[in-house]
């Protein structure tokens, strides 16, 4: 199988090499101490440092994008980020980023982008994500997931799953059903609250989506670097073990890099 590894550079931001691909994650590059603006007037402060800058990322060859909030995409990503690869997030989020210079390309949930080179192909697929529960879903932006798709025209294709800022509902069930069967899953933790309520996943909801989506290989990311994080990563670590999750937990600490083929 082509090799597939996530480096972790903070909060949701990662660099994805899948084969002869590099993708950035949600670029997060606030510096500790430093307040990310949420909208409604809304801040959460930096607790930790991210271990890259704009200017030490590799080449990319796109940028993928859950949703637009100040600790997904920040002043800095917006100021010192390259314009030059496709940058997919949500057509809601799309038309500012176009405005800001960048090649924004808004996915409606299950269109999918596709990058080709050297005969090996990938393709980066949005899926659903809700970023609150019921009508507070209208104080947040729209957030996606998406399902990377790696085919080299031998085997069967390797498939990621970075579920972005979403709380757990069984109908992402649907991902598996539509994607085919996930072979790394990048959950995005943390028990965020804003205002009292929970906007993305504790460690419970982490383990209802293991059980639901049952990805050979799991990496949590976005867990502890905002004050608004409430649910730490030790808590998911501990109850993937207590309920015997399916599949390889792996964790990954800022800085290192680790293998996603299962």
């Amino acid at each position: 199988m082509t090799d597939a590894t996530l480096e972790f550079v903070g909060t949701a931001t990662s660099l994805l090499r899948l084969g002869p691909f590099t993708i950035l994650t949600d670029p997060n590059f606030l510096h500790r101490g430093q307040l990310a603006y949420l909208g409604k007037g809304l801040a959460s402060r930096r607790l930790t440092e991210p271990t890259r800058t704009p200017a030490s990322l590799p080449e990319l060859d796109a940028i993928v994008l859950s949703h637009l909030h100040g600790d997904h995409f920040d002043r800095v990503a917006r100021r010192e980020l390259t314009r030059d690869p496709p940058l997919l997030t949500t057509p809601q989020a799309a038309p500012r980023l176009d405005r800001w210079g960048f090649d924004a390309v808004g996915l409606s949930t299950w269109s999918s982008h596709e990058l080709e080179r050297d005969g090996v192909g990938l393709s980066i697929t949005s899926t659903p994500g809700r970023h609150a529960p019921g009508l507070a879903q209208a104080l947040l932006p729209a957030v996606m997931g998406s399902v990377l798709t790696l085919d080299t025209g031998s085997g069967e294709p390797l498939r990621v799953y970075v579920t972005g800022d979403t709380l757990y509902r069984e109908s992402l069930r649907e991902v598996v059903e539509r994607c085919g069967p996930v072979d790394a899953m990048v959950v995005h933790l943390g028990g965020t609250r804003v205002l009292g309520l929970l906007v993305t996943m504790d460690d419970e909801q982490g383990a209802r989506l293991v059980q639901t989506i049952r990805p050979k290989v799991t990496v949590p990311v976005h867990f502890d670097d905002y004050r608004v994080f409430r649910s730490p990563r030790e808590d998911f670590v501990a109850r993937f073990a207590r309920d015997a999750l399916p599949g390889d937990l792996r964790v990954v600490e800022r800085g290192r890099t680790i293998s996603l083929v299962p």
